[in-house]
């Protein structure tokens, strides 16, 4: 059993027995006091709760919202990225296919040699056949077609090649 400050004066006891001196009936428990005169406390505590327990609801569902959302945005970036690397490997086939297209500047220089060397003999005649009677003017024009002549034969080699 508890021990008992019995006072003269008739202080309360530790425990929840009514204190000494006074009467029984009237005596009633702190606890007992603030629960039936504080009713506001306990619905107080009822209303916290409910809305700690929303709170927790709502975060589980802002979480499963947010992981929803970073695998889709994961998934987009990798659709994304798979469509780069397609539309990057089809540039680099089409620059491959292409590169044979188009003769290559030794080549052309070569080409536009073999042709002028041919042609000279022929530039040759020609301008010993007018003779110095027409002068300079003959020659421009000379030149002006075997230019022309280099340029059908250069576009026609390019054509069948």
């Amino acid at each position: 059993m508890e021990s008992h400050d019995h006072t003269a004066g008739g202080g309360a006891s530790r425990s929840t027995e009514p204190a000494v001196g006074t009467s029984t009936a009237t005596d009633v428990s702190l606890r007992e006091y603030v629960e039936t005169h504080f009713s506001w406390s306990r619905r107080f505590d009822e209303e916290r709760d409910r809305r700690y327990t929303e709170v927790g609801i709502e975060r589980e569902k802002a979480l499963r919202i947010k992981e929803e959302a970073d695998r889709a945005a994961l998934s987009l970036a990798r659709e994304i990225q798979t469509y780069k690397d397609e539309k990057a490997n089809e540039l680099r086939e089409q620059i491959s296919s292409e590169r044979g297209l188009y003769v290559s500047q030794s080549e052309l220089k070569s080409a536009i040699a073999e042709i002028t060397a041919t042609l000279k003999p022929v530039v040759d005649y020609v301008a010993s056949q007018q003779g110095a009677h027409q002068g300079g003017l003959d020659q421009r024009n000379l030149i002006g077609w075997a230019v022309a002549i280099v340029a059908t034969i250069v576009g026609i080699y390019f054509a069948f090649n």
